[in-house]
């Protein structure tokens, strides 16, 4: 097994990595990302760490080989940022992907490709509640949103067309990471446990009404793997798209949770000041989601709120005070 993970420098890419090398399969790995991805803790030698700008040919035509098995496409401009910058957003959401599959169809026909792609490919739900499937039409509220779905298509196509083996994962927003603020308009969703956790003021920037679609990171990596290792007889419906499990909970509950986990003085640091673009973005977000497919194919659920925090203060408890 000859894998690629592009994005790798970020928060998801490094604990997949990880991942890769404690399942010790692969022969060799590669990380990639426009910034060289850090060394890993528990590195080893078919480990390869590269700077690389996807949005250039010529980096993509050294990347993607014939050798590779199994390409991970995590890179990306958040949400909150290709909405600030639409020409970044497009150049590296839309274009570099496309640079990249359109390299992998010619050098490596029928590679497996993980893309992952995120719920803000819809608008919002049909009414207050609804669980939203597969089924229902992707209607963006924001570009990132837009560059995600049109990246999902080309991908579904060309895995319909047997040129690539495509596995499309709607990621739920990823909590809690660990380290700075994004540029996601969902950083907020982190940054409301981690800085307060750490002894930090952090700012709340919706409305506490709101409620969000979430998800660990370790399940989160759990049904990357899983997507990996699926036949491609499993997507016997003709689409590659799967909406990963997760859990649905609202601003009141998050701050409750911090309160339950960091006392009073925690819920103290919280600051709500409305930001206006951001909450917009949120909102166009639907919260609820019957992921009948998913569990159909074996990608497994994600655990409580409190479940998440336990294991974020396991995984990452150095960073509190």
């Amino acid at each position: 097994m000859d894998v690629l993970v592009t994005g790798a420098g970020g928060f998801i890419g490094s604990v997949l990595a990880e991942t890769l090398l404690r399942e010790n399969k692969a022969s060799s790995i590669t990380l990639a990302d426009v910034v060289e991805p850090a060394a890993l803790a528990s590195s080893k030698p078919m480990l390869r760490c590269v700077k690389a700008d996807l949005t250039s040919q010529k980096a993509c035509d050294s990347l993607l080989t014939k050798e590779l098995t199994h390409v991970f496409l995590l890179h990306g401009i958040m949400s909150g940022a290709a909405e600030a910058d639409l020409e970044l957003g497009i150049k590296v959401n839309l274009d570099a992907t496309r640079k990249i599959l359109d390299t992998l169809r010619r050098v490596n026909p029928g590679v497996k490709v993980i893309f992952t792609s995120t719920t803000a490919v819809y608008g919002p739900p049909p009414r207050p509640g609804y669980p939203l499937t597969e089924a229902n039409a992707p209607s963006p509220g924001s570009s990132y949103g837009a560059q995600k779905l049109i990246s999902e298509i080309l991908l579904n196509d060309y895995s319909r067309r047997g040129l690539l083996d495509g596995r499309i994962v709607r990621l739920p927003t990823v909590l809690v990471r660990p380290g700075k603020p994004t540029g996601a308009a969902s950083s907020f969703a982190s940054g409301i446990f981690r800085e307060p956790l750490n002894g930090e003021k952090s700012v709340l920037p919706v409305s506490k009404d709101l409620s969000v679609w979430i998800c660990s990171p370790r399940t989160v990596v759990k049904n990357l793997i899983h997507a990996r290792d699926l036949a491609t007889e499993a997507f016997r419906d003709g689409s590659r798209v799967v909406n990963l499990p997760g859990i649905t909970v609202s601003i009141h509950e998050m701050l409750a949770a911090l309160k339950a986990t960091g006392g009073q003085a925690a819920l103290d640091l919280i600051e709500e000041k409305r930001d206006g673009p951001t909450e917009k973005i949120v909102e166009s977000w639907p919260a609820k989601y019957d992921t009948a497919k998913a569990r159909r194919l074996g990608f497994v659920e994600d655990g409580t709120l409190a479940n998440t925090l336990k294991e974020y203060i396991e995984d990452y408890g150095t960073w509190m005070r």
